[in-house]
């Protein structure tokens, strides 16, 4: 059997499987995993580039699901949102930005404020810091003098216990371009929750749209107060006349759409009646029209595409954390289903406490796939295994410990059915995690770490019973070597618009 014969397969995203060196903080090599261990020994095995330039991020930049999972299936790197915005900041063009003139030109007749809605962080999986700096000296410049800063404070991306150094950052920006006030706070739990729990997102609506809810004199006294760290820290107002009305103008600054559409359609149904304009730094996937200031990258004709233009069925499963990263992401944001795929959510009745119950619904993500691997008809079992990643932002330790070694159980089974029905398993991480569990803080001090990384992750070929592999997988690679990977192995060529390589 060759490597080209059109064998069926698995592709499995284990998310958050990075590669570091054995440490302390390192919960993957501190859990007992004999099945993830001994793949790279027994099989074709290779790390791959999972951030930074590699797949479309600034040089630097952790890798995040959202475009781990686009590079996976487009073959290619893609410019992601946060670059697009830093390229149109680096060359002078946000600030001759056709949207962002016309709105200011608004605010300047009706003698509105201009609200800035969004994560008050560097941890760029989500939003950067420093974009909302650039608003704001491009507020100054056109005359705007009220603007209203509603924080979200961020303690997952980056350190837990760090809210207090960006904030102070913001009030420096302030200070820096003479304008800007924080109007309101609250965590990411609250502001990116995108679970469809709206009494979650309403506290953070009402401080916006109303300047309702508790109170506060400065953000310093709500931050130091929050029990649950800076994920949870409480919607506050701290300026009551700060909120939204008539005239005025929200922006939200977020470049990455999926946590942040919840607050964004949420808003936009309470200042409906207001007259109240919103945009966006980036385009969004949300039910409301939001204009964006910054367009996107062209993610079409991955794998997705070629899966359907060959008429190979493919069945995509994940829990309910990753299922548009298999879906939507990985089909280059597409949000169509194709005739040739099938969509599989896996919701269960556990605890969504993640440190609790590490082993979320795993066991019937591992069911899924050997039941789609079963069934003759198709061609391709893509699936997500989130535990890693999901119990890994918690910052637990030895939760997440426990999180890869259900893992490492359930991969074993995934392997043993697909081998069973004459399959292949590609095993490709999204982003690093879980090997590195803790951070230094803004005083060198280390604390809990549940954000990304910039380490590679591993890639790994198990053959299908009989089938001849090379006894190595190419080294340099990228997650833009995956989906031509995967085509190979199915037997077809890569598709056009894909830059990447397979490994084989």
């Amino acid at each position: 059997m060759s490597t080209t014969d059109g064998t069926p397969g698995v592709l499995l995203v284990l998310d958050g499987w990075g590669h570091a060196e054995p440490d302390p903080a390192n919960a993957l090599t501190n859990a007992t995993t004999p099945v993830l261990d001994s793949l790279s020994v027994k099989y074709p095995a290779t790390l791959v580039e999972a951030s930074g330039e590699a797949v479309g991020l600034l040089p630097g930049v952790v890798g995040n699901s959202e475009i781990g999972h686009m590079v996976i299936g487009s073959g290619r790197p893609l410019a992601y949102d946060s670059v697009l915005v830093q390229r149109q900041i680096d060359s002078g063009g946000l600030r001759e930005n056709e949207l962002l003139t016309a709105e200011l030109e608004y605010l300047a007749g009706t003698g509105g404020a201009l609200h800035l809605v969004g994560l008050v962080s560097d941890g760029q999986i989500h939003a950067n810091v420093e974009h909302l700096r650039e608003l704001l000296a491009i507020a100054a410049s056109r005359g705007i003098a009220r603007v209203r800063v509603h924080a979200i404070t961020d303690g997952r991306d980056v350190a837990d216990g760090t809210a207090g150094h960006y904030l102070a950052q913001l009030e420096g920006y302030f200070a820096e371009t003479g304008v800007g006030s924080l109007a309101s706070i609250s965590g990411r739990g609250y502001g990116l929750d995108k679970s469809g729990d709206l009494d979650l997102t309403l506290p953070v609506t009402l401080a916006i749209a109303e300047g309702t809810g508790p109170t506060a004199d400065s953000w310093a006294e709500v931050v130091a107060a929050s029990e649950n760290g800076d994920v949870w820290v409480p919607p506050t107002v701290l300026d009551p006349d700060g909120h939204a009305r008539r005239g005025d103008v929200v922006l939200f600054f977020n470049f990455r759409s999926d946590r942040i559409q919840q607050l964004a359609d949420d808003l936009v149904r309470h200042l409906t009646c207001q007259d109240v304009h919103v945009i966006s730094l980036t385009q969004y996937d949300t039910k409301a029209e939001i204009a964006p200031l910054v367009g996107r990258a062209d993610a079409s004709g991955g794998l997705a595409d070629e899966l359907e233009k060959h008429g190979l069925r493919s069945v995509r499963i994940a829990e309910a954390e990753k299922f548009e990263h298999v879906t939507y992401y990985l089909n280059g944001r597409d949000d169509r289903v194709r005739e040739v795929e099938e969509h599989v959510r896996i919701t269960g009745e556990g605890s969504p406490d993640y440190q609790a119950r590490p082993e979320m619904n795993l066991d019937l993500v591992a069911d899924a796939v050997a039941h789609a691997a079963a069934r003759p008809d198709v061609d391709l079992v893509v699936a997500n295994l989130a535990n890693i990643d999901v119990v890994g932002h918690t910052g637990d330790h030895d939760a997440t410990v426990k999180a890869a070694e259900f893992t490492d159980r359930q991969v074993e089974r995934i392997l043993n059915a697909a081998a069973a029905q004459g399959r292949w398993v590609v095993l490709v991480g999204d982003h690093g995690n879980a090997e590195k569990m803790a951070k230094p803080g803004p005083d060198g001090t280390p604390r809990p770490y549940g954000g990304h990384t910039t380490n590679p992750v591993p890639a790994v070929v198990v053959p299908a019973p009989g089938q001849v592999l090379p006894d190595t997988l190419t080294d340099g690679g990228t997650l833009a070597d995956i989906a031509p990977t995967v085509l190979a192995l199915l037997g077809r060529p890569i598709g056009p618009a894909m830059t990447g390589r397979s490994l084989l």
